[in-house]
């Protein structure tokens, strides 16, 4: 049986006037979650889920003259995934330095995650969300899908520093609470995407105390694997205690797993029970979590240690080729992730949106060589954003790109 959350501890909320009742709407609080076959036994014969006895009827690599990999033929593909997970949890903790595996929850990928906070904390049609632009667009798609409007504060653009405007942001945050129409979910990217910007950990905290605001202050960490050692903000929940922070993380970007789909969020226990709570029975399959297991391993953790060293040597060699490239006139943000902005001049050396679009859209059906146009964002006029890749990618798009900027 999987093991019980903890007791919830004695010790008051941080900050004093937070509370979950106020975050958490009323009907989830009360839901009765399903219990399923899993929750209550893993071992013996199992004859309570009303699985296949027999295995699963996948052909064997022989008899389709194939040698692909069988990793996973030793895998109980015929029964229910664990619902708990806490294997992969307590390898988190670890990596992370987070004392419980009670502080993790798992999805299919972030955007789950993203979008079960809507559920958790937003009334449809009533509550709103406050988002930072530029920012990851699936905030503003869930909250569509949710009936939630969106409230924006744009980050700083002047100069690309892309920080938070954090007075902007509690002043907003402090007016919609003092409204029928509060805002429930506050979206910081961290480091930002498409900004590449980590967010200093006093900016965070400065949201999480506004004295007005009972919401949740949800960090997006997918890129924080590249912005170097002892960065996340998990350390305001592991060691100050924020009742009303969620981080979320990936496997996707550091780790090189998008495909697996597997998302993290961090929090307290009682957020993640609640989380657990609403989640699908079985929403993290066998495969993934088999996969999750061995990128979490010490072999896996020293690839993983070893490729992201590799990335980060790599974005500086495309930063600095960029910064010789005549016609990219900035490269705004600071760089903390696994991409970098690119701003395209024009003739007279403005920024150009239309020549960044155009030279795009050449690279990538003329050349395949597929980077992202962010133009149309926030304080990205004509900025173009490229994944570091290997050494040899990163020489093929700077050398792409300074053709055409020659034309």
């Amino acid at each position: 049986m999987a093991p019980a959350p903890p007791p919830v501890a004695p010790t008051p909320p941080k900050p004093a006037h937070w509370s979950l009742e106020r975050a958490i709407r009323s009907n989830i609080l009360a839901l009765l979650p399903y219990r399923c076959a899993r929750d209550d036994y893993e071992h013996g014969i199992l004859l309570d889920a009303n699985e296949n006895a027999l295995g699963h009827a996948l052909p064997a690599p022989a008899q389709q003259g194939t040698t692909q990999d069988t990793s996973f033929d030793d895998l109980d593909l015929h029964r229910y995934p664990s619902p708990t997970h806490y294997d992969i949890k307590e390898r988190l903790c670890a990596l992370r330095n987070v004392p419980s595996p009670h502080h993790f929850f798992l999805g299919v990928g972030s955007d789950e995650v993203i979008d079960l906070l809507f559920r958790i904390a937003c009334i449809p049609g009533r509550d709103r969300v406050l988002v930072c632009p530029p920012t990851y667009g699936m905030y503003s798609v869930c909250a569509q899908v949710n009936d939630v409007d969106v409230v924006k504060v744009n980050l700083e653009l002047e100069g690309g520093s892309f920080r938070p405007r954090v007075d902007e942001i509690n002043r907003t945050l402090s007016e919609a609470a003092r409204s029928d129409r509060p805002i429930k979910l506050t979206f910081l990217c961290s480091p930002g995407n498409p900004t590449g910007t980590l967010i200093p950990l006093d900016d965070i905290r400065a949201v999480l105390a506004n004295p007005d605001y009972d919401g949740l202050v949800v960090v997006d960490e997918a890129y924080i694997d590249f912005a170097g050692t002892d960065k996340s903000a998990a350390r305001l929940l592991v060691e100050e205690g924020w009742s009303n922070l969620v981080i979320m993380q990936t496997l996707s970007k550091g780790f090189g797993l998008a495909a697996i789909r597997l998302g993290i969020a961090i929090s307290s226990p009682e957020i993640i029970q609640v989380l657990n709570n609403i989640k699908a029975p079985y929403n993290i399959s066998t495969p993934t979590a088999a996969l999750a297991l061995r990128a979490l391993s010490p072999q896996g953790l020293d690839a993983f240690r070893r490729n992201i060293a590799t990335l980060i040597s790599n974005r500086a060699y495309l930063i600095d080729a960029l910064r010789a490239t005549p016609g990219v006139i900035a490269l705004p943000g600071a760089n903390d992730a696994n991409f970098v902005l690119a701003q395209i001049g024009g003739r007279a050396g403005e920024p150009d949106n239309e020549r960044a679009k155009r030279i795009y859209t050449h690279m990538a059906e003329e050349d395949q060589v597929v980077v992202r146009f962010r133009g149309n964002e926030p304080g990205c006029e004509a900025c173009l954003r490229i994944t570091v890749g290997t050494r040899e990618e990163c020489d093929e798009v700077v050398k792409r790109l300074a053709a055409l900027l020659q034309q």
